[in-house]
């Protein structure tokens, strides 16, 4: 039988690494690791060779670089490999100063399956930070990093890829002080098991990660949370209460659609927040059909689901203290007899009718029915939906920032803030109705469900779409934020895990 995991098992972030390990890999910028190296070190003669290979270390703007060095074990190891990785210092405004991307390459480098219970240990060897905010930040920056290189999935058969018992600890350094906040350490693990668990969903196959396959992981995830209830309309029975977007994309399917509804409601909540999720477990593009060029690597279409699910899993251990509900909108868009055709008039949750003119632009069907569910539903003071929607995603902010669209300026900065502070970045596209709109006009039903232009910023008219079937006057008085996460949520042939970490970080700072 094919083990799960291709990389170290056991991920744990702790108030201090072990330096009696197999293998120690210290990482900060190069003039940190050379303060810190005597204290981590205190033989002189270690701290000698590791000070000299240091000194040949010499990072780029764009990458880590990195040295090794074998030295006298420790314990039961006779001997401990050490590996130094220099973060480059180029981060511009619009990057997380401690470059989690470049990091994230850098450790993958150094860091190789065990084929025993041996162990690792990281230590992020970071500047003196008075600031507790700023080193909470930084810590979720790092630890994140570390995790999005510990891949889980693999169907591998060769032990020597895949088997690991070994256990990873990591630690987090200021200065010559280490990071010692107890309930912050405790969130950073639950956001690197959610990050690896998200990841690891998006890189499963739909013939495993079909559609009640998620929905049961939904139901594993939060079993045993406190306060968590789940609910579930599969099916037909989507129909029968309104759900045409869902629906009708899932309908020619073996496994039938579902939404999926997450509730943690905890006693004395003040505030209420709804994550929507785009689940689409395999697009074919339906009858508009990709072809067989652009469909490898549709397996991914359900990260945002995956990401926000994971991210509901990890702020509710982080002890969040208001109403959060979890909505993902799962399906697969197949081709078969049933399948939704161009032409075909659909009557979404909002009471709106939609043409479809592309069975491709699908994810918008199905998170339209969530938003409109969760608005109507749970009358959220922020609403946040999150999807690998656009392909324009990428052209027009790249492949490691999201594009967000937010009906609130103080929303769409602090979310921009805490992107650069935990790693998962986004920058912020237009929200203009006024102007989009127009784009859906449809003859014969209340609008279209993909764009008359395609040369009118993609991005925004997609999110609008969604938008369009929020109540009327929501955004008046309520937040809707939306990320299109199509480019970060995957790397190379890899998913991410993006999501998890932004989420968390907002939910937990903008409603402490």
């Amino acid at each position: 039988k094919h083990s799960n995991n291709n990389m170290p098992t056991g991920l744990v972030v702790s108030k201090g690494a072990p330096l009696e390990a197999g293998q120690i890999v210290l990482f900060g910028f190069k003039t940190d690791l050379l303060a810190q190296l005597e204290e981590l070190f205190p033989e002189e003669k270690d701290a000698q060779l590791l000070t000299a290979i240091l000194a040949k270390v010499k990072p780029s703007a764009f990458a880590t670089d990195s040295a090794s060095a074998t030295l006298p074990g420790r314990g039961e190891y006779p001997y401990i490999k050490v590996d130094l990785v220099a973060l480059p210092t180029a981060a511009t405004r619009f990057n997380c100063k401690l470059r989690p991307d470049a990091l994230t390459r850098g450790i993958s480098k150094v860091v190789r399956p065990c084929h025993d219970d041996g162990r690792i240990s990281m230590v992020a060897c970071l500047s003196h930070d008075d600031d507790a905010s700023s080193r909470s930040g930084s810590g979720m920056a790092v630890t994140a990093a570390a995790a999005r290189a510990l891949p889980v999935y693999t169907r591998k058969g060769n032990r020597f890829e895949t088997a690991s018992e070994a256990t990873i600890t990591v630690a987090v350094r200021f200065g010559s002080v280490p990071f010692e906040d107890q309930a912050h350490l405790d969130q950073f693990q639950h956001v690197c098991d959610g990050i690896r668990t998200a990841a690891a969903y998006v890189d499963a196959p739909c013939n495993e990660m079909h559609a009640s396959v998620l929905a049961q992981r939904a139901v594993e995830l939060c079993k045993g949370l406190p306060n968590v209830t789940i609910e579930q309309i599969v099916g037909d029975e989507l129909e029968k209460q309104g759900f045409g977007g869902i629906f009708g994309v899932g309908k020619a399917a073996v496994d039938p659609p579902r939404l999926v509804i997450l509730k943690y409601e905890p006693a004395d909540a003040e505030k209420t927040v709804a994550l929507a999720g785009k689940g689409i477990v395999y697009d074919t593009g339906g009858l508009s059909i990709k072809g067989k060029t652009n469909m490898p690597g549709m397996k991914r279409d359900m990260g945002g689901a995956s990401a926000v699910l994971n991210a509901f899993v990890a702020v509710v251990k982080s002890g969040f203290r208001h109403k959060l509900y979890c909505l993902l909108a799962i399906a697969e868009n197949a081709v078969g007899p049933k399948a939704t055709r161009p032409d075909d008039i659909h009557l979404l949750y909002s009471g709106k009718t939609v043409e479809i003119n592309n069975t491709d632009a699908e994810g918008r069907l199905v998170l339209g029915d969530a938003v409109a569910y969760a608005a109507k539903t749970f009358n959220p003071d922020l609403l946040l939906n999150m999807c690998t929607l656009t392909g324009a995603q990428g052209v027009a902010t790249g492949q490691k920032h999201a594009a967000i669209v937010c009906s609130d300026e103080a929303t769409e900065q602090a979310t921009v803030l805490v992107g650069k502070q935990c790693g998962d970045l986004v920058h912020p596209l237009m929200w203009c109705p006024e102007l989009f709109s127009h784009e859906f006009a449809s003859a014969v039903a209340d609008m279209k469900n993909s764009v008359k232009s395609r040369s009118n910023a993609q991005v925004s008219c997609a999110a609008q779409f969604i938008g369009n079937h929020l109540p009327e006057g929501f955004t008046d008085e309520h937040v809707w934020l939306h990320v299109d996460m199509a480019a970060p949520a995957f790397e190379g042939e890899r998913g991410t895990g993006y999501g998890v970490a932004l989420v968390h970080r907002l939910l937990m700072t903008r409603f402490a």
